[in-house]
């Protein structure tokens, strides 16, 4: 899989309107798009449910490991890989960088919401 390109990830980290739809069961028909916070880590995108792994659309993005993301005027073909581990950290920082003073800041950088982290990755 080839990676994002430096253009693409300074649009998407700039970005706060993207929305993700994994595959429904069949495979093939993408889930209802929705909106979810996302931040760059390096060269590379990652998301996280706020309700945790109940979430729908991370369940269906766990299970079906592909779909599409709409974000800053693209629409992307994606894989989905969770993500656990150190890197989580980053990742907080991340979310504290782009989203301070936002009252969500809290429950998207607590253990729920970590416990949900993917890596979103072009196809």
């Amino acid at each position: 899989m080839a990676g994002w390109s430096d253009e693409e990830l300074r649009r998407i980290a700039a970005a706060d309107d993207l929305h993700i739809s994994p595959f429904r069961e069949d495979g093939k028909t993408y889930g209802t798009p929705t909106w979810i916070w996302s931040v760059v880590v390096g060269d590379s995108l990652y998301v996280r449910a706020y309700n945790g792994q109940r979430s729908s659309w991370y369940q269906a993005a766990v299970k079906q490991k592909e779909g599409r993301i709409t974000v800053a005027g693209m629409m992307k073909e994606v894989a989905f890989e969770p993500v656990d581990g150190p890197i989580n950290d980053l990742i907080d920082d991340a979310y504290r960088e782009k989203y301070k003073g936002s009252p969500y800041l809290a429950p998207m950088i607590s253990s729920r919401a970590r416990a949900a982290t993917v890596k979103i990755i072009p196809r």
